[in-house]
């Protein structure tokens, strides 16, 4: 069964630094694009960051300059490097991604149980 783990989260002054790991574990055949989206209570989840499996990034207005996606695709893995967090980024981040399985070799979208961030002084 594959899963989608995030960690890194947690609380961080204003300022500060996080970097967001998601491990894609089970029978994986090949990952495609991964994700990073975040949610606020009572928002609706909105989209972070992108990166194809040949690492073409893409990121949304509001984390340009700060957020950094990165992948290791022998891992299975994406991670988000957070820098000058601010108060209203405050949120759970979902890690997200287009996997495909064995033995099915279906593509499938997963995600992640999310992890809070809490930018706070």
């Amino acid at each position: 069964q594959v899963q989608l783990v995030e960690s890194g989260g947690g609380l961080v002054q204003p300022g500060g630094s996080l970097r967001l790991s998601c491990a894609a574990s089970g029978s994986i055949f090949e990952s495609y694009s991964m994700r990073w989206y975040r949610q606020v209570a009572e928002k609706q989840r909105e989209l972070v960051a992108g990166i194809s499996s040949t690492g073409r990034t893409n990121y949304a207005d509001f984390v340009k300059g700060r957020f950094t996606i990165s992948r290791d695709n022998a891992k299975n893995m994406v991670y988000l490097q957070m820098n000058s967090l601010l108060p209203e980024d405050t949120a759970i981040y979902y890690c997200n991604a287009d996997l495909m399985s064995l033995p099915s070799r279906l593509l499938r979208n997963y995600w992640g149980q999310g992890t809070q961030v809490t930018v706070s002084s």
